[in-house]
């Protein structure tokens, strides 16, 4: 399993210097991947830069750890201009990126950019499917219901000619976003508990399989709170999700009224105390 950590940006007010501290103890600590959130407007809810421009910030100061967005609101923003943000983000950190997007919930965003909101989820499938042809192939013609291009690219591509995609969304049985994991998707961001898991699970590997896929081939990540009202539990979390055959687990010390000076200190205490088999 591996082990990343969400980055506590607006815990941090945005602060460069205590973002690129912890970026880069988190790399020392061993943890494999850093994830930053997105929101593009939103009234008084602190600091919050750019996933994508902070990302391509961090590139440049970490050398080994994965740098993950969670969740890139797809459907809010320009599908070819993505394409070549994030292809130039996964070569300016030599191909440690990965995407993790899913359609929004709040309207008042949509709004903001001008994009219905009742069509996300159509949008958001159409543009999973250009993304792929953008960053795979050097000339594309794409026909859509809300894509039109024609014998145009981007360069340059993404180091491994692709870029992995993850998914996150409130998923229920039998939810859009179940199929749309299953037949697109790198792998799922986990928001149900334990339990439902392998419910959704194996929604998910019947929707792979029926798009022609391996479901072995689709990770999964959950996260797991190591402060706040949950904190006497992240341990006993983290060895139920080990026992659930996750493949990647994300620890957040988020909300939980630490200081800016407390979030380092506190990850190394819960890196040393992790109990992973």
């Amino acid at each position: 399993m591996r082990v990343g950590v969400s980055l506590p940006q607006r815990e941090m007010a945005g602060d460069l210097l205590a973002i690129r501290d912890f970026a880069q103890a988190a790399e020392e600590l061993g943890l494999t991947h850093l994830r930053v959130t997105d929101q593009v407007i939103r009234p008084n809810s602190g600091a919050l830069h750019e996933p994508l421009s902070l990302l391509s910030y961090l590139a440049g100061v970490t050398k080994t750890i994965e740098l993950v967005t969670s969740i890139l609101i797809l459907p809010l923003r320009q599908t070819a201009l993505v394409a070549r943000q994030t292809a130039a983000l996964d070569v300016l950190s030599e191909g440690r990126f990965r995407l993790g997007i899913g359609v929004g919930a709040n309207p008042s965003e949509f709004q903001a950019m001008g994009v219905d909101f009742h069509t996300r989820g159509k949008r958001c499938d159409e543009q999973l499917a250009l993304l792929h042809q953008l960053w795979a192939e050097p000339s594309v013609t794409f026909h859509g219901q809300f894509h039109t291009v024609v014998e145009n690219g981007i360069d340059p591509r993404p180091v491994r000619g692709s870029i992995p995609i993850w998914v996150g969304g409130r998923s229920t049985p039998s939810a859009p976003v179940v199929r749309r994991i299953g037949k697109w998707a790198s792998g799922w961001f986990v928001l149900v508990g334990p339990e439902q898991y392998p419910l959704i699970k194996a929604e998910i590997d019947a929707a792979a399989q029926a798009a022609g896929r391996d479901p072995t081939q689709i990770g999964t990540e959950a996260g797991v709170a190591v402060v706040g009202e949950r904190e006497s539990e992240w341990q006993s979390r983290v060895m139920a999700w080990q026992q659930a055959g996750i493949s990647h687990l994300c620890l957040r010390t988020l909300k939980g009224g630490l200081t800016p000076a407390e979030h380092l200190p506190k990850l190394r205490e819960v890196v040393a105390q992790l109990p992973l088999a």
